[in-house]
């Protein structure tokens, strides 16, 4: 690596790989030695033409064309990089002069020419990512992989994150925002949209279902609890008569809550449910009690403690399934990439959809931040040391380059014998 120290710092002109550089050394050497050689020639035969007529005048002028052509063609290629021969020719040693001019043209061209909405978006639709990924996922062992990929690194991020920092979380940034954010109307907007959509059936049904089987299977215990509350003076045989008869008459109207999705007591408690998600949006009294009650539960000392009991359950949990290869975690991770593989395989729909988010992604990054992407080429540029960088840029282009020079010397003698016939012709 080669450092170089300007007004703005020491900059680095790296080289990726030494052995690459060596070859394209070897190689400029070789074009460079080729165009001279062809120079020489062309010069040696000059000399031993000179004065002739006939063919070997066609010779001579063609030789002195070549050589003409050859110095041209030399003089122009290395003006790129360094004044010829050392003299300080106008309009010489560009790249070390004019390095920066360069930068911000090639920072254009970049912009102007590939950081283009339609360029960008046929490169997506012309990549058809959504349909290699189908293909990619219809090989279980890529999914595999996928899982195993995933499993591990979610498990080593869950191990990383330590009580203190889930405390932090807790009393630095959630308590103060609970203080801060009123929770009635929010609970109250989230009760009723619930209440209008009935999710909260399938509570009261896993309730219903829950409190009906218990009943059936504990019917002591019914009777226990019952029997301590008749009264004292009750003879024993009507107790018992009682007791399995409320016994059975609540377990029958669990059954008809359970069987009727229209039963009075289920709308009694949607009645109430919409009267408490109105009375926690509009009623003063209900949001302060509300409010008060939000108060004394985030003064409680044990809830950090809670949260922080509640995280390492679900932590433990968690890491146990993903590190485990038949856990549920991953078996569920699994199928549903395996799905969702499936069905990107057959939904050209879903391709599209996908294939267009990509496209809409990659142009808004390229809207937004195009610009300061392509000024890393000026600023780049801007930083190098000029001759460093004429040296760079020649070892990687200067062996094309030297074709210019042996082209200008074969051409240059082909138009001299042309030249040289016409003036014979015109003679």
């Amino acid at each position: 690596m080669t450092t170089t120290t300007t007004s703005a710092g020491p900059i680095a002109m790296i080289t990726p790989d030494p052995a690459a550089d060596a070859r394209r050394r070897r190689g400029l050497r070789r074009m460079r030695t080729l165009a001279v050689c062809l120079l020489v020639l062309a010069a040696v035969v000059y000399l031993l033409t000179l004065g002739q007529d006939g063919f070997l005048g066609f010779v001579n002028a063609g030789a002195e064309a070549s050589m003409v052509g050859a110095i041209a063609d030399w003089f122009a290629v290395t003006a790129l990089f360094k004044h010829p021969l050392g003299l300080p020719v106008p309009h010489t040693a560009l790249i070390p002069r004019r390095k920066d001019e360069l930068g911000r043209s090639l920072e254009e061209f970049v912009g102007e020419n590939f950081l283009q909405e339609g360029i960008i978006r046929d490169r997506v639709a012309s990549a058809a990512i959504s349909e290699r990924v189908a293909d990619w996922l219809a090989d279980p062992e890529h999914v595999r992989r996928v899982v195993d990929e995933v499993s591990e690194v979610a498990a080593i991020g869950l191990g990383k994150i330590r009580d203190e920092h889930v405390s932090d979380l807790v009393t630095e940034a959630l308590i103060p925002r609970f203080r801060e954010e009123p929770v009635a109307p929010l609970a109250g907007g989230l009760l009723a949209e619930a209440v209008r959509d009935g999710v909260h059936q399938g509570v009261v049904d896993l309730a219903l279902d829950e409190l009906h089987g218990w009943l059936l299977e504990n019917p002591d215990t019914v009777a226990e609890v019952l029997e301590q509350r008749a009264p004292w003076w009750a003879p024993p045989r009507l107790n018992d008569a009682v007791t399995r008869r409320v016994t059975g008459e609540l377990v029958t109207w669990l059954a008809e809550i359970r069987a009727d999705p229209d039963h009075r007591a289920r709308l009694a408690l949607d009645s109430l449910l919409t009267q408490l998600a109105e009375d926690l949006q509009h009623d003063p009294d209900t949001r302060e009690r509300t409010e008060r009650l939000k108060e004394r539960l985030l003064d409680q000392p044990q809830l950090v403690e809670s949260g922080i009991a509640l995280w390492n359950a679900l932590r433990r949990a968690l890491q146990a399934s993903l590190l485990d290869p038949e856990g549920a975690v991953r078996d569920r991770l699994g199928r549903e990439l395996a799905a969702f593989g499936a069905r990107l395989r057959d939904d050209a729909e879903l391709r599209a959809r996908i294939d267009g988010a990509v496209a809409d992604v990659s142009v808004f990054a390229v809207e937004r931040y195009g610009a300061e992407l392509t000024s890393v080429i000026t600023h780049t540029v801007q930083r190098w040391d000029g001759r460093e960088a004429a040296r760079r840029i020649e070892l990687h282009v200067g062996r094309d380059l030297q074709f210019i020079r042996i082209n200008g010397t074969i051409v240059g003698g082909l138009v001299g014998l042309v030249i040289h016939a016409v003036t014979v012709v015109v003679r």
